[in-house]
């Protein structure tokens, strides 16, 4: 019973098939031959932008910024305090 009301959840025209990008993500279900991804509707819209925030196959590239700070600022601003 409970096959038959997903393959129908999949099937009726609201959730649209998966593309390549998703791809080894662990929220793609695969119903009658199609593969859709259970948390969203229209997964090529979230891809639109960069990394869907619901791919569990990719995390986003964090860039980290050295920020040079001035030693004799710096012991300026520690003294005040």
């Amino acid at each position: 019973m409970q096959q038959v009301e997903t393959a129908a959840k999949y099937g009726n025209g609201e959730f649209k098939p998966v593309v390549e990008k998703c791809d080894g993500c662990e929220r793609v279900v695969e119903e009658a031959g199609e593969k859709y991804c259970k948390t969203y509707l229209n997964p090529s819209a979230k891809w639109k932008l960069g990394i869907c925030n619901f791919a569990t196959h990719e995390k986003p590239e964090i860039v980290v910024a050295k920020v040079r700070i001035n030693p004799l600022k710096a012991a300026k601003r520690a003294s005040k305090s």
